[in-house]
């Protein structure tokens, strides 16, 4: 059994909690598990808060040696929950893990926690390559967000699909929880702020990646642009929401066509219409919250989850 081990100081042992969330995941999970438990590292607890799952997620889950916390739908906030899961496990490095990751290499564990071999890194995220079924767009937005080599982009701080952190730094910094959902963008923002060093570690290579439908897209930017409003904390214009939107429909459609895809080049355009127009929605009740001290986040989270559930 192999341990996670602090190169920096070969006295000390930090151990390691990963914590999973699942609903209805049947379908992944069980490749999720299997690699995760194919790692190099195998010195972990894993942790699995499951939001009501009617599927075979749990039957899955308990092939393995995980503890299930198990809460109602209605109470999945993602903030919350990422809170509550850290302050019921007590490793000194704490990965988190979509349960629809897939481990690309029997390393990814290891060199995202190799990371911490540094003292001075707080926190550190993986590279996310997209699943073979990944429509152009799709690609295309990864291969910025997540570079082979060096940093990533300043708009991508934090990415949590699989990441990890010292318990230090959540104990300083927990997860946001004025709106429902950008808890990584946002701890990853503040901590630059806080002067935190987070680490993007491009050889640490998992599989993970969503074709969305519209109605999907619509809910996953609503709550994105509601967040983003709590984030950044500055007016969103709808002028500068329509050129982004015209500039992203025009580099979608000329990386179709570079690929010779007549018909996902047409879908770029209804595609982003949908995607800048739920952000400018979300934004904008993000920015009404926030000027009214309104502390409701129920309306984003119906937002996303009735659409992601269809």
């Amino acid at each position: 059994m192999n341990s996670f081990k602090d190169e920096q100081n070969p006295m000390t042992h930090p151990s390691v909690t990963v914590i999973m969330r699942t609903k209805d995941v049947e379908d992944i999970v069980g490749q999720t598990l299997a690699a995760l438990y194919s790692q190099t590292v195998t010195d972990f607890d894993l942790l699995v808060v499951d939001s009501g799952s009617k599927d075979r997620t749990l039957e899955i889950v308990g092939r393995y040696p995980a503890r299930v916390i198990s809460i109602r739908p209605e109470d999945y906030y993602p903030g919350r929950v990422l809170n509550r899961a850290i302050a019921e496990t007590d490793g000194d490095i704490v990965v988190f893990m979509n349960s629809d990751v897939v481990a690309l290499r029997p390393d990814t564990l290891a060199r995202l926690l190799a990371a911490f071999s540094n003292p001075t890194t707080m926190a550190a995220f993986a590279r996310q390559l997209v699943r073979p079924e990944a429509h152009d767009w799709v690609i295309r937005d990864y291969i910025e967000a997540y570079p082979s080599v060096g940093e990533a982009p300043v708009w991508q701080p934090y990415s949590l699909p699989l990441a990890a952190m010292r318990r230090e730094a959540w104990q300083i910094q927990p997860f946001y929880t004025d709106a429902w959902g950008s808890e990584d963008t946002e701890w990853g923002v503040r901590a630059r702020e806080r002067g935190f060093e987070v680490a993007y570690v491009p050889e640490s290579l998992v599989m993970h990646s969503h074709n969305y439908t519209l109605r999907q897209l619509y809910g996953r930017r609503f709550i994105e642009g509601e967040a983003d409003a709590f984030i950044y904390r500055n007016h969103d214009s709808r002028r500068a929401r329509v050129l982004a939107a015209i500039r992203s429909m025009a580099h979608d459609v000329a990386f179709s066509l570079s690929r010779g895809h007549l018909f996902q080049a047409a879908l770029a355009i209804p595609r982003r219409v949908v995607y800048h127009w739920a952000y400018f929605k979300g934004r904008a009740l993000g920015e009404r919250r926030r000027l009214q001290n309104d502390n409701d986040t129920s309306l984003g989270q119906k937002a996303v989850l009735s659409r992601y559930a269809a």
